[in-house]
Order: C-alpha cells, then sequence, then structure tokens
C-alpha cells in the first residue's frame, strides 16, 4: 500500500520538493536533515564540491539527476561538459531550472535514461555522481556496473545513499520511503563495497553517518 500524498517518481514525489529546499536552507536545512537522516548535511554540500575542481573540458554525469542538487558544485565559467540524467522529464526540467538560477546551464546537457542501461560509451565520463541516488534504483547492483562502466580510467564515482544496514533507528524511515514508492530495495554498505570493486574500482571508500553512506571510488587502469 502506497502512502497517500507522497507519490512515487512517476508522480512528482513531495520527496523531490522537500530534498532541494533542505539542501539549500542553510541552518534550518541541516537542523532537520539531522534530525530526519541523523547526518551532517555539509558532507553532502562538500561532496558536490568536487565538480568545482575539475579543469576545463572535464565531463560529468550526474544520475540520478533529481532536483539538479549536484550543480551547486559546478562554478560558472568552469567549461565543463554536465549530462544530467534521469529517467523522469519532471526531474530533468527541474534540473535545467536549478542551472539556470546557478548561472551553469550552458554547462549542462539533459538526458533521459535508464541507470541500468545508460546510453553512453565505455569511459566516457571523469567524475560520475549519484547524491541520494543508489537507494531509488531497482537494481543497485546493475546500476553501480554500469555507473562505473561509463567511467574512464582513473575517473570518479561518488555519491550517497540510504543503505539497509545502519541500524534499527532508520528502518521506519526505510519501510516509509518503500511504501511511498521513491525507495528501491536498497542494498548494505558492504554490498557496494563489493559491487564498486567488481565493476572495476581499485580505490573505495565507504563511511556510514547516520542513515546515509558516502561513497567514493576510483576506477582503475
Amino acid at each position: 500500500m502506497r502512502l497517500p500524498g507522497l507519490g512515487g517518481w512517476s508522480e512528482d514525489p513531495l520527496w523531490s520538493y522537500v530534498y532541494p529546499w533542505l539542501v539549500d536552507s542553510g541552518p534550518v536545512g541541516r537542523a532537520a536533515w539531522r534530525v530526519g537522516m541523523g547526518s551532517d548535511l555539509t558532507l553532502l554540500h562538500e561532496a558536490a564540491a568536487e565538480l568545482g575542481t575539475l579543469p576545463a573540458g572535464g565531463r560529468v554525469l550526474d544520475v540520478p539527476t533529481g532536483s539538479g542538487v549536484a550543480l551547486r558544485g559546478v562554478r560558472p565559467g568552469q567549461g565543463l561538459d554536465v549530462v544530467v540524467a534521469d529517467i523522469s522529464t519532471t526531474m530533468l526540467d527541474r534540473a535545467q531550472a536549478a542551472a539556470q538560477r546557478l548561472g551553469v546551464a550552458d554547462q549542462v546537457t539533459p538526458a533521459l535514461a535508464d541507470v541500468g542501461e545508460l546510453p553512453f560509451d565505455d569511459g566516457t565520463f571523469d567524475l560520475v555522481v549519484s547524491f541520494t541516488g543508489l537507494h531509488c534504483f531497482p537494481d543497485p547492483h546493475r546500476a553501480i556496473g554500469e555507473m562505473v562502466r561509463v567511467l574512464a580510467p582513473g575517473g570518479v564515482i561518488t555519491g550517497s545513499s540510504l543503505f539497509t544496514d545502519t541500524g534499527q533507528r532508520y528502518v521506519p524511515l526505510r519501510r516509509a520511503g518503500t511504501r511511498a514508492g521513491i525507495l528501491g530495495p536498497m542494498c548494505t554498505s558492504a554490498e557496494a563495497r563489493a559491487w564498486l570493486g567488481e565493476a572495476g574500482c581499485d580505490q573505495v571508500d565507504l563511511a556510514l553517518h547516520g542513515a546515509l553512506g558516502y561513497f567514493r571510488a576510483v576506477r582503475g587502469a
């Protein structure tokens, strides 16, 4: 049974409005995030900032882009090629609106795409970001394989996700998200580590923080 008023991703869910508001609401958003997720929102801000360290010509894939939260890390005039990918046209419209607001629309290209079968060649991107997205995918194992496949050797995949081994405190949160249709089967942090290694990453860092885990891995040569 789906929780009323929340909606799945195909229905423009309430969470897709709440999430970017929390990220951009300063101390209020950080406090609410800590109460709900038991985590520090600064970790997400710091992870997004990695986009701003890439040189001109760098290629980035943001999947699922959602409302374009990752774009806060891109600098105007930086000269990146950022592909924002999502299975929802509504989310792509939101991401493009965020790009306009941040002054980086000239660096952003939308792509309607299924993370289980990304429409990009092997080794296409220097950086793949997936913030609070892995837990939404119907097959997180396959998603990780696809995201690493499109990374160039030496490229980085980074992101955050709910994991199923973060303690009993967060079981109601995960159950509510599943009933609302916004969470998939999810996985443990150990599974995510193993799948990143299996896909070809030889440097994997994953740290749990409250309900979330933050991961960063480098694709081997």
